[in-house]
């Protein structure tokens, strides 16, 4: 599943530069942001599945940030790191609306991510976070 996880990178990346930068929608989803041998590489069809995630999230973006806040136990919102909350998007939205994923794919997914792009605490936090957000959602307390 390498494409599915170069997927996400680009989805996380996307989200977190939309919320850095504000950058609009439209603009994210054509990837002129990616780099031009990356985008070739992939080629439209690699594009679908980061595209579909970015889309997904930002539409529900109201939803997925209330999910977020309410798992966090002691800590603000807005202090949360960038990177894990544009990790913490991505995956919320597919734990929510992607019901072909299984949850524990998707969990796995963001703290690999995570382990990569995120400070050396970030996987723990991000998975605990993840976690809460999927047993609520299985009915699971």
């Amino acid at each position: 599943m390498a494409g599915r996880r170069k997927g996400r990178i680009i989805a996380f990346q996307a989200l977190y530069s939309w919320d850095v930068s504000k950058r609009p929608v439209d603009e994210l989803l054509e990837f002129d942001w990616l780099e031009s041998t990356k985008r070739e590489k992939l080629g439209e069809e690699g594009l679908v599945f980061p595209r579909l995630i970015i889309a997904g999230a930002l539409e529900h973006i109201d939803d997925i940030d209330k999910q977020i806040r309410d798992n966090l136990d002691n800590w603000d919102f807005n202090r949360l790191n960038r990177v894990d909350l544009a990790i913490l998007r991505m995956s919320v939205y597919s734990l929510l609306y992607q019901k072909d994923m299984h949850p524990s794919i998707v969990i796995d997914e963001a703290v690999d991510i995570c382990k990569e792009f995120g400070s050396d605490e970030s996987f723990r936090f991000v998975n605990a976070i993840l976690d809460s957000i999927r047993k609520k959602n299985e009915g699971i307390q």
